[in-house]
Formats: structure tokens, sequence, C-alpha cells
């Protein structure tokens, strides 16, 4: 959601980092601009304009948003958060003009940020910031970075917020994520909840307590298209031979996956989940994306986010996902493809068959997809399976990886203790709400 911002401020002749510097109570308040105004969508980046809402039902913006907002026009560039002559700030939830409407990721964008361990790797960082001086000093627009993240992920919400997603009934954020996760792609994070966030002992309880309310089979459904859409790739420029491409095989993966996915929001279920998870880990998807202060305070200035989150990772004796490079290029493609297919735009075989239309930017981003996909999870997706079940040989499976980062240098030796660890080894991090 916060790259959504960040692209308006583009628009308007700011840097995107400048989203990183603003006070959390207009931040918070974009927050819910952008939640009012969730019907007004423009355009999927496939080309697609759904007749319905992406939420699965229209009424839940109205039911959950705070009343007295105007959501037919949502932060139009001249009214993001700019000054006033008085010095005051122009409301974003009431813009003049004829705004912009928001369409914010899929869920599935939030776990693959959060599989990197961006989020646990930087609740340490916020830990070690306020709790001492084992960091070093920051500079004003770090500090102004460090306030926003402890108010707006690191302590309850406001009182009516749509971001309030924890309560006496749900008091754990990291497990109230997990359950979300697992409900819509049967998926669980790759790194284990620190016991003192749990509230089970490590039991998973969250898992028995969706019930049989789980695409647990997504994954096996998604890794078929893939390979479908890739074998369309291999050969659209065939003009004689055998052709195994099936459009309407395509159509059909499709399908299966729009209704499993619609059937995890019937009656607006995960949509607020969702909004306030992409919310949180476009935050620190933003950190990551250049050398913003924060960045550079924390020396950790590199050429991409894998590598900066690597960098800061050693300053607190953490380490980040062994494949996070390829869960950062994968999370956004993967989202707006997600997403178009949970509005029904492959459900016949003319419009499936754009998904290998090698010569597209559709193509070329499915092409792309498969690559970090199958690098990711280490899944032949390119592979024909033989006659004996083995793959034959091809290419690796995974795309190879760049030289690692410089050890970050210090203008003096860092001395920051060796991090507490809790029973299950990791290190433990404040909790994010």
């Amino acid at each position: 959601m916060f790259l959504s911002l960040a692209q308006l401020i583009e628009k308007s002749g700011g840097a995107r980092e400048q989203v990183l510097l603003q006070h959390p109570v207009l931040l918070d308040r974009f927050v819910e601009a952008a939640w009012a105004g969730a019907r007004f969508a423009p355009q999927l980046p496939v080309g697609f304009a759904p007749a319905t809402p992406f939420l699965g039902e229209d009424g839940i913006i109205d039911a959950l948003g705070l009343p007295g907002l105007v959501p037919g026009a949502v932060l139009p560039p001249s009214a993001i958060f700019l000054p006033e002559a008085d010095g005051s700030s122009q409301d974003p939830s009431r813009p003049a003009g004829p705004g912009v409407g928001l369409l914010w990721d899929h869920l599935i964008y939030a776990y693959l940020i959060e599989s990197t361990g961006a989020l646990e790797i930087f609740a340490e960082v916020v830990r070690r910031l306020v709790a001492g001086e084992t960091l070093g000093s920051l500079s004003i627009e770090g500090t102004r970075w460090l306030r926003a993240t402890e108010e707006l992920f690191f302590r309850d919400p406001p009182l009516f917020s749509i971001s309030g997603v924890v309560s006496e009934a749900r008091p754990y954020a990291r497990v109230t994520r997990r359950n979300a996760y697992w409900r819509m792609f049967g998926l669980d994070l790759p790194h284990p909840v620190p016991l003192q966030r749990d509230g089970t002992g490590g039991r998973q309880e969250w898992k028995e307590h969706v019930g049989l309310g789980a695409n647990t089979d997504f994954r096996a459904k998604w890794s078929e298209l893939l390979r479908q859409v890739w074998f369309g790739l291999v050969n659209s420029a065939n003009t004689s031979g055998a052709n195994p491409t099936d459009p309407s095989y395509v159509s059909f993966l499709c399908t299966t996956l729009r209704d499993m996915l619609n059937n995890r929001r019937r009656g607006g279920l995960l949509a607020r989940e969702e909004f306030v998870y992409i919310t949180v880990m476009s935050w620190f998807d933003l950190t990551l994306e250049s050398n913003t202060p924060i960045v550079k305070d924390l020396k950790a200035e590199a050429t991409s986010p894998a590598d900066r989150l690597s960098m800061i990772a050693q300053r607190v004796g953490m380490a980040p996902a062994a494949r996070s490079r390829e869960l950062f290029e994968m999370a956004r493609p993967m989202s707006s493809v997600l997403r178009a297919i949970e509005v029904g735009s492959f459900d016949d075989s003319i419009a499936a068959s754009t998904l290998f239309a090698s010569d597209t930017p559709l193509g070329v981003e499915m092409r792309d997809l498969i690559n970090w996909w199958q690098s990711a999870t280490g899944e032949s997706i390119k592979e024909m399976p033989s006659a004996t079940g083995v793959p034959p040989a091809g290419q690796p499976l995974r795309v190879p990886s760049p030289a690692p980062a410089p050890a970050p240098v210090f203008s003096r030796p860092p001395s920051a203790p060796a991090p507490v660890t809790v029973g299950n080894g990791h290190p433990r991090a404040a909790e994010v709400r």
C-alpha cells in the first residue's frame, strides 16, 4: 500500500522515500482513505477492470471504514500530504479533483515479503534502536523513520482504525498473519514464530482453528499453472510439429484457482486482514527498495533489496531467507497475476492464451515469474517427467546468485551484544502489530 503512495508522490515530482519520513498520523489517515477508495480502484495491471469488487463483498468497505470518509477520489497528486500556507496538511480523506483509485496488492505479496525475514530483522533493529546504542546514532531522517515504524507497526493501532486487527481475541499479530496465509494458500512461513509470541507453546493451534477452510492444494495447482504456461511460452513460436499447449486447460486451472481464492472471501472475509498485512509489508519493502536514510544509517547501502536486507541482518546477528532475492523479485508480479485470476481475467481460453504470448509484457512477466518461482522453491517447473519418473537433464533449477554483498564498513567496531535467543534458537524481536 505504501508503494502506491510512493508512486503518487513520485508522479507529483517528489522522491519515493518521502513516504518514510511522514508523520505517523498522516500515514494512518492515508491508510484509512485508501480503504475507503477500494471500490474505485483503477484497471488491473493486465488491463482488466473487474465488474465486481475484488474483496468478496462490496459492502465490506463501508461496514469497516470510518464514517465521513469520501471514497470517490483518493489522494490526487495535489493532495499528498502537502502543507498548506498555515503549516497544516490537507486531509487525504477529502481531496479535491478527480482523484486516483488505489488497488492494493494481493495477500500473496505480504506472504512473500514476510518470507524473506524482513519483518523479523527490522523488529530486532527497532528493538535495539529504542533500547540502546548498539547500532549507533541515527540521522534526523532515520529518526523519523524509526518513530513512524514504531508508532504504526509496533504498538496497538488507534481505536476504531482499519488496521486494528489485534485484540484480546487474537493478541499475536505474527500468528494471525500466518492464519490468513494458511487459509488463503495453505502455506506457512519458512521461519517459526518466536515462542513468546506464539501463545500455544509452538503447537500451532492456529492451524486447527481454521478447520477445513484452508486452500491446502493451492501450491500444487499454482505450480501446474506455471508449468502449462511455460509449455505455451516454449511453443508459442512453433509453426510445425507437436504443440502440447492447451489454452483451455490453462483457463481451467485459472478458474479453479479463482474459485479456490474466492471461497475464502465470501462475505468479505480476509479483506481487512489482507489490506492491513499488505500495508505492513509494503512499508518494509519500500524501506529496502533503495538506499533510504535508515539503510544508510545502518551502513547497508547495496544495489538490491536482498543485499540491503542481508547487510542489515548482519548488524543484528540474524540472517534473511536463503532465497530472499527471488522472493523480493516475484512478490509484485505474482500479486498482480493472482489478483487478475481472482477477478476472472482468464476464465476463457482466448484470455488465458495471453499468459503465454511471449511478445507481450504479460508473457515476459510470466516467464520471469516462472524462473523466480522455480529458483525459490526448487520445483522443476520447466521439465517434463520422463517415463522413468526422473526429470531429464536441463537447466539448473535455481538461477545463479549474484556475488555476496560486501561486509558493511563501520567507522568504529560495533559493540552490539549477541542477540538474545529463545527456545527455538531464533533472535527475540518485538511484536509487530
